[in-house]
């Protein structure tokens, strides 16, 4: 599989800006993933449990969580619909445990497709950052999300995670140029 990691852009509008980082990103990520044994995807940093693979399951939910689902206001996708949340809120980070390189790279490339279709409807309709996601937060939760803000906190998401897997990778195979 080969990962092609666009370059951000220097002078774009608005939307553009912010979808190259955001692109820039998720490509960081999958290439931190990349070239890794299953078992290897596995293998946290101590003394964190965060692991490659539950990294990638998590940016896959976190995609779906703010793209499709408050975005566009659609019903969760699965896995994350039947997901015992109750049970441990940090299931997807653990559910990615002994899944494949394969199955969790396909994850999170199938949430970002998703998101991308979500977010290219949403503007066409109205091109508004300002505007708010289409699903409003409960009464007495704060203010509804802007679609500015979901873009912004996506690229924020991926910045903090890609430094995670910066240091998660080299403790692996000492990987620095990733």
């Amino acid at each position: 599989m080969t990962i092609e990691r666009p370059a951000t852009t220097f002078r774009n509008d608005e939307v553009g800006m912010l979808r190259s980082f955001l692109d820039h990103y998720r490509a960081t990520i999958r290439l931190q993933a990349s070239g890794l044994t299953d078992e290897q995807l596995d293998q946290p940093l101590a003394p964190s449990d965060l692991t490659l693979g539950g990294m990638l399951a998590h940016l896959a939910f976190v995609e779906d969580y703010w793209f499709s689902y408050n975005l566009a206001a659609h019903e969760p996708a699965a896995p994350w619909d039947t997901a015992p949340w109750d049970d441990d809120p940090d299931w997807d980070w653990h559910s990615a445990a002994g899944r494949s390189h394969g199955e969790l790279d396909g994850l999170l490339v199938a949430a970002i497709e998703r998101s991308d279709e979500c977010l290219d409807a949403m503007l066409t309709a109205d091109p508004d950052l300002g505007r708010p996601v289409a699903l409003p937060r409960p009464p007495g939760k704060g203010e509804t999300a802007s679609i500015r803000w979901v873009l912004v906190h996506m690229v924020e998401e991926y910045a903090r995670h890609a430094g995670h897997a910066d240091l998660i990778r080299q403790s692996i195979d000492g990987a620095t140029d990733v």
